[in-house]
């Protein structure tokens, strides 16, 4: 997997931000079944920078923890098999020309957000910074927690890649 890293804040993480992004998200990948070699971009910004983005996309103004954004449309969420003949009849809309690698998309995390939300729930900051890698990369595979039995299949998932490798609250 190539995870590309931009930190584009001067608001500093006090941990080893690259290796938990890199750990959680082959975790992911792994557990999801993903029978691609996967790239995906991670910018680490903070609050006033993902609050303009967020209003742009979502129509929020507000800052938000995380953003996600995938560059398949899964038809059940982690269905590769059911994808398969798209991805492969247009292999220049998903994969990079240069790797060969299948791009799944671009997540934004504020790394304020981050500090704080660790601080709330009582946890690290690696913790937290692990669990919105988790999550978001999830939304990269297709998975949503709009309606309850969605919210509660990504959380069990989360739980699972966060379990896995031995990071808890």
């Amino acid at each position: 997997m190539t995870i590309q890293i931009e930190y584009e804040t001067e608001v500093k993480l006090d941990l080893d931000y690259r290796r938990i992004i890199e750990l959680v998200a082959c975790q992911a990948a792994e557990q999801e079944g993903c029978p691609y070699e996967t790239e995906i971009n991670v910018v680490l910004t903070d609050n006033e920078n993902i609050k303009e983005v967020n209003r742009e996309y979502r129509g929020i103004d507000d800052p938000t923890d995380v953003l996600s954004f995938p560059m398949i449309s899964y038809i059940i969420p982690a269905g590769f098999d059911d994808i398969k003949q798209e991805l492969e009849s247009s292999p220049e809309d998903y994969f990079n020309p240069d790797t060969g690698e299948l791009m799944l998309g671009d997540i934004m995390v504020s790394v304020e957000k981050v500090m704080e939300q660790a601080e709330k729930y009582g946890h690290s900051t690696e913790r937290e910074l692990a669990f919105l890698i988790a999550h978001s990369m999830l939304h990269l595979f297709g998975y949503d927690h709009m309606e309850p039995q969605e919210a509660e299949i990504m959380e069990k998932k989360q739980r699972q890649i966060l379990d896995t490798l031995g990071i808890r609250r």
